[in-house]
């Protein structure tokens, strides 16, 4: 067995995680294989890294973060709000350009600097870890001012990947997971961004908790079975 049944003397719980909204589909999929391989139950919520912060600093009852970042989750454990000593990375998260449309993003993200297109998405760079990279990958491209009225900005990467979806704009900046989880037809075309142009996208669990469940759950994240089903949505692990 994976993890095998919870341990004697420790009953079943709930576990509450804030899930980064990258992390969406990964989530879908982890979560009911932690409850098979545990009896513990798990409760999801999802949203941008900062406004998940915000809700934690709030007395959100949250017992484990699966941020978008590395900085967010060190943060809280500065300020006592993670427990010590409990933080990893996750999984390292890859940023794509992408349109529904085939033909219309080519391998290189040449199409940025042409212009052709009306609206361009990208997630809430002030609160959105994948917004930031993005916008750090068109200043570095010397497209940022250029592109400046044609952006839309998505509360998350959520909604940054349904405008796009939508054809509400025509391209955007979202994660390879959520390209790779559409059927083939739907694929469109993308550039996946080399990790050159942004900071890492590393992505980093804490405890916020100390319960069985929550332990349990982060115990899980590191295990093969679920680092395979992570790679196989377009993340990549630490060794």
């Amino acid at each position: 067995m994976l993890l095998g049944a919870t341990a004697p003397g420790v009953r079943a719980e709930q576990v509450t995680v804030a899930v980064a909204s990258n992390f969406t589909m990964a989530m879908q999929r982890l979560g009911p294989d932690f409850e098979r391989a545990t009896s513990h139950r798990v409760t999801a919520s999802f949203g941008a890294t900062g406004k998940l912060y915000a809700q934690i600093k709030n007395g959100a009852p949250f017992e484990v973060l699966l941020a978008a970042d590395d900085e967010t989750p060190a943060r809280l454990e500065i300020e006592n709000s993670g427990i010590a000593a409990t933080r990893f990375t996750y999984a390292i998260g890859r940023l794509v350009l992408w349109s529904p449309k085939p033909a219309v993003v080519d391998d290189q993200g040449e199409v940025l600097k042409g212009g052709t297109f009306v609206r361009l998405a990208i997630a809430n760079p002030k609160t959105a870890p994948y917004g930031a990279a993005a916008e750090q990958v068109m200043r570095k491209l010397g497209v940022r001012n250029r592109l400046a009225a044609k952006l839309v900005y998505g509360e998350n990467i959520t909604q940054t990947f349904q405008f796009v979806h939508t054809g509400n704009a025509q391209l955007g900046f979202v994660a390879l997971a959520q390209v790779r989880a559409l059927p083939p037809a739907q694929a469109g075309s993308y550039w996946a961004v080399s990790d050159t142009l942004h900071d890492p996208l590393r992505q980093d669990a804490i405890l916020l908790s100390d319960k069985p469940a929550a332990r349990a759950f982060l115990d899980y994240l590191r295990s093969p079975r679920a680092r395979a089903i992570i790679e196989e949505l377009g993340y990549s692990v630490s060794p």
